[in-house]
């Protein structure tokens, strides 16, 4: 099983099926995830796609989506902030 570093360049993710959120908007303002082969999810900016790719293990995305479920990031959208 491979093993990914984060930051690497989102264009080495051979195979990677790229998606993003049907929230987006027509202005590339979002990001756009892809499930690995082992299981983990690569995040890379919409705006960049060759750009530097993040990657969470499952049950790092786990957490994160239900956190987000939850509210617990609710905060960070609001204005001006």
């Amino acid at each position: 099983m491979p093993q990914f570093v984060n930051g690497l360049p989102a264009s080495s993710l051979r195979g990677a099926v790229w998606r993003k959120s049907g929230r987006s908007n027509p202005n590339g303002n979002c990001v756009e995830l892809a499930r690995l082969p082992g299981g983990e999810v690569a995040v890379r900016n919409s705006r960049d796609p060759d750009g530097p790719a993040l990657v969470y293990t499952h049950a790092e995305m786990v957490a994160f989506i239900e956190g987000t479920r939850d509210g617990d990031f609710d905060d960070l959208l609001a204005p001006g902030v």
